[in-house]
C-alpha cells in the first residue's frame, strides 16, 4: 500500500487545482452576475434535497456515528496513527484548542443562545413556550451539536491520518480509496475526490464565515452603531480574510496555534462569566439532565424523519446541520489529521469526538438554558422577540442582562473575529493541501490564493441570497461528498482488518528452537514452503504427533494425573488431562484443508472436506484446544518442538485454573 511521498510533486496538483478553481470561479460569477436566478435555483436545489433525500442524509450520519464508535471500542482502537515509535506532535491542550477552534468556534457564538431559544419558541412538535418545550429545545440543540457532528469530523480525520501516517500515502481524502481502487487514486478518480473535497470545504467554510460576518456586523452595530448592510459585511469579510491570510503565511505553529489558544482562553472567560453571574446551580442541574435526556433519545432522534407528520423544520435544522458538518468535514478532518500524528485511534476518538462534544454541550447548556430561563421564568419576552427577528443579535441581547455587558459584548465580538480568522486560515491551509498532494510546503502565493478564494465565495453567496444561499451551497456540496465518504469508510475498514490480520500473523505461534534437537533453517524453510497433502499430514499426526501426546500423557500419569490420548474421526488425535471438578485440558491435532495461495476463492467450506484429489487444496496440522482451533500449523515440527508447545499450552491452562479458583 505504501507509496513514498518523495515521488509526489512538491507544489500544486494541476488537475485538482485548476478544476476546483474553475468551478469556484464559475459559482462566484454566477452568484454575482445572475443573483436573482442564482437565489431561485439555490432554493430549488435545497427544496429538492430536503424533500427527496433527507432519509439518505440521516442514514449516512447514523452510519458514520456507528463506525466511529465501533472502530474505537474494537481492537482497531490500539492502532497508532503513525509508526509504533511515534509520539504526538502537540500536547493535549494545544491539540484540543486547535481542533475546537477550527471545528465549531463561530457556530457556538452564533447559535449558543439563538438555537435553543428558536426551538423553544418554534418547536417541531408540541406547544410553544412550555416547560416541555424548554426541555425539548435543549435536547434538539444537543442532538445537532453533539456526538453526530464530531463523529463526522472524527471519521474523516481518522481516514486521512491513518492512510497518511500509517501507510505514507498523501494527506488527502483520495488515499482512503486505496484499498478499493489501488494506484488509480493517483489518476482521474483520485483527482475528482479531491476536487469534491475542495468544493465542500470552501462552501462549508464560506457558510460559517457568512454567519460570522453577520454576527460581527450586529455586534459592532450594537456597540458602536455601525450600519448593518451588505456593504459593511463585504468590507468585514475582506478585512478578516486579510487577517486570515497573514495567519496562513505565519504558518500552523505561529499563526493558527496561537490564535486558537487565545480563543480558548477568551471562550473560557465568557463561559465562566455566564455560569458564575447567572443561576449557577440551575445551570449545572440542567446540564446533567440535558445530557441524560439526550443520551436516552439518541437512537430515536437519529432516525426521526417526521415521516408521519411532515414539517419544514427538519430541512431548516437537522438536514442543514448534517450537510454543514459533512461539507466542513474535509476541512476540519484534514486539519485534525494534520495535528494528530502519533496518537492511537482510541485516544484520537476520545480527544477528537467525546471531549469536544461534551464541552460543546456544556456551552450550549450555559448559554441556551440561561436564555430560556430568562424568557420562561423571568418574563424577559423581549429576548425571544429579538432572537426571532435577528439571530445574529441573540448573543449581544443576552449579554445585556449581565453586569459589565459592554465589556462582555466587546469580548464576544473579538472572539467572533478571532474564530473567523482561525476558520478562514485553517480552511485555506486545508484547501491548499488538498490541491497539492497533501503537502503543506507549498509556495506562499498558493496559500494566499486559497484564502482569497474562500473570502470571495463567502461574499458572492452572501450577496446572492444571504444565509439561504449559503445554507443551500452547504447542503448541496455535502451530497457528492457523502458518497465519497461512505466509500472511504469501507476502504478504512478493509485496511484496518488487513492490518490486524498482519498483527495476528506476527504474533502467531512458530516452532520453538530446541538445543537438544536442532533443526536447520533450511529444513524449517522447507516446511513453510511445502504444501502437504492430506496423506502427508495424516502420516505426520500418527508418526510424530500422537507419540508426542502419549509421551506427555505418560509423564502426567507418573505424577498422579489422569490423562489419555484418543483418536477422533478423520484422523484427529487428542490429549485430554482431567482435573476433576475444574476445567479439563485438551490439546488436539487436526488435519485441516485450505486453498493453495494461488487458488481462486471458493464458496464451499473446506474445514470438513477431506477429498485429497483436489489440486487446489493443501492441508495443515492445526492445534485445537477446548476453546476451539488456534489457527496455527505444527506440520513438520520435531517431536521435541511439539512437546514444548504442548507444555506451553498446559502451563497457560494451569494459570487459568489458578486465576479462577
Amino acid at each position: 500500500m505504501d507509496k513514498p511521498l518523495t515521488t509526489q510533486k512538491a507544489h500544486f496538483n494541476p488537475p485538482v487545482f485548476y478544476t476546483a478553481t474553475a468551478v469556484l470561479v464559475l459559482v462566484v460569477a454566477y452568484a454575482v452576475f445572475y443573483s436573482e436566478d442564482a437565489t431561485a435555483r439555490f432554493k430549488g436545489v435545497q427544496n429538492f434535497i430536503v424533500q427527496n433525500l433527507s432519509w439518505y442524509y440521516v442514514l449516512v450520519v447514523a452510519l458514520i456515528l456507528l463506525s466511529v464508535i465501533g472502530i474505537s471500542i474494537s481492537r482497531f482502537g490500539d492502532i497508532k496513527l503513525g509508526p509504533e515509535h511515534s509520539k504526538p506532535d502537540y500536547d493535549f491542550t494545544s491539540w484540543f484548542a486547535m481542533l475546537f477552534s477550527a471545528g465549531m468556534g463561530i457556530g457556538l457564538l452564533f447559535f449558543g443562545v439563538a438555537e435553543p431559544v428558536m426551538h423553544y419558541l418554534n418547536p417541531p412538535v408540541g406547544e410553544t413556550g412550555t416547560v416541555e418545550a424548554a426541555r425539548d429545545a435543549m435536547v434538539l440543540t444537543f442532538f445537532h451539536w453533539g456526538f453526530h457532528a464530531w463523529a463526522i469530523y472524527a471519521i474523516v480525520a481518522l481516514i486521512l491520518a491513518y492512510f497518511s501516517y500509517r501507510h505514507k500515502l498523501p494527506l488527502t481524502l483520495r488515499s482512503a480509496l486505496y484499498p478499493v481502487i489501488g494506484d488509480r487514486i493517483y489518476g482521474p478518480v483520485g483527482h475528482a475526490v479531491d476536487v469534491f473535497a475542495i468544493l465542500g470545504t470552501v462552501c462549508g467554510v464560506a457558510t460559517t464565515l457568512g454567519y460570522g460576518v453577520l454576527q460581527i456586523n450586529s455586534g459592532l452595530n450594537h456597540l458602536f452603531g455601525l450600519p448593518v448592510n451588505p456593504t459593511v459585511q463585504v468590507v468585514l469579510i475582506v478585512i478578516t480574510t486579510l487577517l486570515a491570510t497573514i495567519s496562513v503565511v505565519a504558518g500552523l505553529d505561529t499563526g493558527i496555534k496561537r490564535l486558537s489558544q487565545l480563543n480558548m482562553v477568551l471562550a473560557a472567560l465568557l463561559l465562566l462569566m455566564v455560569l458564575l453571574l447567572g443561576s449557577t446551580v440551575y445551570l449545572l442541574q440542567t446540564f446533567v439532565q440535558n445530557f441524560g435526556s439526550y443520551v436516552s433519545v439518541l437512537i430515536s432522534r437519529t432516525f426521526n424523519l417526521y415521516a408521519y407528520a411532515p414539517t419544514d423544520w427538519l430541512g431548516g435544522w437537522t438536514i442543514l446541520y448534517w450537510g454543514w458538518w459533512m461539507s466542513w468535514s474535509p476541512f476540519v478532518g484534514l486539519f485534525i489529521a494534520r495535528i494528530s500524528r502519533g496518537r492511537t485511534i482510541r485516544e484520537f476518538v476520545i480527544g477528537a469526538m467525546l471531549v469536544p462534544a461534551m464541552v460543546t454541550l456544556l456551552w450550549m447548556t450555559i448559554f441556551g438554558n440561561s436564555a430560556i430561563h430568562m424568557i420562561l421564568d423571568e418574563g424577559l419576552t423581549s429576548l425571544g422577540e429579538v432572537v426571532s427577528k435577528d439571530q445574529s443579535l441573540a448573543l449581544f441581547q443576552f449579554l445585556e442582562q449581565f453586569p459589565f455587558s459592554g465589556v462582555f459584548s466587546l469580548l464576544a465580538v473579538v472572539m467572533v473575529i478571532v474564530f473567523f480568522v482561525t476558520s478562514a486560515d485553517s480552511g485555506a491551509m486545508v484547501v491548499n493541501m488538498l490541491s497539492s498532494h497533501g503537502r503543506d510546503d507549498t509556495p506562499l502565493w498558493q496559500r494566499i490564493f486559497w484564502a482569497g478564494i474562500i473570502g470571495a465565495v463567502a461574499i458572492a453567496l452572501l450577496l446572492a441570497g444571504g444565509l439561504s444561499s449559503l445554507q443551500t451551497a452547504t447542503i448541496a456540496s455535502a451530497l457528492p461528498f457523502s458518497i465519497i465518504l461512505l466509500a472511504a469508510i469501507y476502504g478504512l475498514l478493509r485496511a484496518l482488518r488487513t492490518e490486524t490480520a498482519k498483527r495476528d500473523s506476527q504474533n502467531a505461534v512458530v516452532a520453538p528452537i530446541s538445543a537438544h534437537n536442532p533443526v536447520s533453517w533450511q529444513r524449517r524453510l522447507k516446511n513453510l514452503l511445502k504444501l502437504p497433502s492430506l496423506v502427508e499430514v495424516q502420516d505426520y499426526v500418527h508418526e510424530t504427533g500422537e507419540p508426542a501426546l502419549r509421551e506427555f500423557a505418560s509423564e502426567l500419569e507418573k505424577n498422579g494425573f489422569s490423562a489419555r490420548v484418543v483418536q477422533g474421526k478423520n484422523h484427529y488425535v487428542y490429549l485430554e488431562v482431567f482435573h476433576g471438578e475444574e476445567v479439563d485440558f485438551l490439546y488436539g491435532l487436526h488435519p485441516k484443508a485450505h486453498l493453495k495461495p494461488d487458488a481462486a476463492p471458493r464458496d464451499e467450506a473446506l474445514d470438513d472436506d477431506f477429498d485429497d484429489g483436489d489440486p487446489e487444496k493443501y492441508f495443515r496440522a492445526e492445534v485445537y484446544l477446548s476453546e476451539g482451533g488456534q489457527d496455527y500449523d505444527v506440520m513438520g515440527w520435531t517431536r521435541e518442538q511439539l512437546l514444548t508447545d504442548i507444555l506451553a499450552q498446559y502451563e497457560r491452562h494451569l494459570q487459568f485454573l489458578h486465576t479462577v479458583r
